[in-house]
């Protein structure tokens, strides 16, 4: 049975790098879990390391997390949908919001319950994702100002997740503005001003982000280490947090070209031979993985001997070549993983969890 390792001492390591990172900028930081899927045993760890805000997407995560620990504060990071409200004011302590609509149904919620629930007002700065436009943003904040149980605790952007904008001084330089704008005007304080993502570190660690930002919320940069504008790894961090492990359940030489009338596979896909692989054979092994737990394209060898040939739901095919090597059925082929590819097995029932 495949399954996919958390290394707690990598975790740490990286957990540690980013405290330190942002303690030394004075900087306020959440650890982004929807990775995660809301499994028990890896949020354990995050809790075990100090996290005291978790952001994340899915309300029933942000229930376990509570269920574990009650203190921490616990985010939902996407304009809420109408019929979640009830269970957003109950589990989230904040929430990202961009529409007024949806904020006053959160705030009659919220005096249902009895609470004070915080929001984070999104502002669109160029991705076309989630934001409120900036030409309506006074006229926004002045509206959420004025409604009971809800406080106003931050003003945030997201960019390189829809349309891969990156980030950049003058982008940030911009938030940060709006904030000192809306401060000016309404003679209140907005204390977070959440500009910062895995993305964004980068402008960090080469002393070019603007002052004004003072909150970030990381996620692939803690379970990844790698530096999101050049794709390498960040110095210092750790790139295998995450690691796919599967096993070998066929080992066979096969002739390289299918035999027969091609068509479209499964997966829509038609095969493309190439003329010199004619009279030639290859081993071939199957691993207990498939399609319907992770995208092929998400997966990083760490066997420089391996190449994907292919995959099925359920099964992956990986071409050894002339010779299998020291390669047995029973073995354990491990991957390191992409972010996408991390949350399709971490998503996956029928992957098993290990810490190490």
């Amino acid at each position: 049975m495949a399954f996919i390792t958390l290394n707690k001492e990598n975790l740490k390591h990286n957990y540690n790098f980013l405290d330190q990172l942002f303690k030394s900028n004075k900087i306020e930081w959440g650890v982004v879990t929807k990775l995660l899927c809301g499994n028990e045993l890896f949020i354990k760890e995050l809790i075990q390391l100090g996290m005291d805000e978790a952001h994340d997407s899915r309300i029933s995560n942000l229930k376990t997390i509570k269920s574990i620990n009650p203190d921490i504060q616990t985010v939902y990071i996407k304009p809420p949908a109408k019929r979640s409200i009830k269970k957003i004011v109950k589990f989230a302590d904040v929430s990202f919001n961009t529409e007024i609509e949806t904020i006053r149904m959160l705030s009659k919620e919220a005096v249902l319950q009895n609470k004070t629930h915080k929001v984070v007002i999104m502002v669109e700065m160029g991705d076309l994702r989630e934001g409120v436009m900036g030409t309506g943003l006074m006229d926004f904040y002045g509206e959420v100002f004025e409604l009971p149980h809800i406080e106003v605790t931050g003003i945030g952007t997201n960019l390189n997740c829809l349309h891969g904008v990156m980030p950049s001084p003058d982008k940030l330089i911009q938030l940060s503005l709006y904030e000192q704008l809306i401060e000016a005007k309404f003679n209140k304080k907005i204390p977070f001003v959440t500009g910062g993502t895995s993305v964004v570190v980068p402008l960090l660690l080469q002393k070019m982000l603007p002052v004004g930002i003072n909150h970030f919320r990381i996620g692939e940069m803690l379970y990844f280490g790698n530096n999101l504008f050049t794709e390498a790894p960040v110095v210092g961090m750790k790139t295998d947090v995450l690691k796919l492990h599967t096993e070998i359940i066929e080992l066979t030489q096969k002739p390289k070209v299918p035999t027969g009338t091609l068509a479209e596979n499964p997966s829509g896909e038609r095969v493309t031979i190439n003329p010199d692989d004619y009279g030639k054979t290859s081993y071939r092994a199957i691993l207990d993985v498939g399609l319907l737990d992770i995208n092929p394209a998400f997966l990083i060898s760490t066997h420089d001997d391996i190449k994907i040939a292919g995959a099925s739901s359920d099964m992956l095919v990986i071409d050894l070549g002339a010779e299998s090597g020291a390669y047995k059925v029973g073995d354990l082929i491990s991957f390191n993983l992409k972010y996408m590819g991390a949350l399709s097995v971490l998503s996956s029932d029928y992957i098993e969890k290990k810490v190490i």
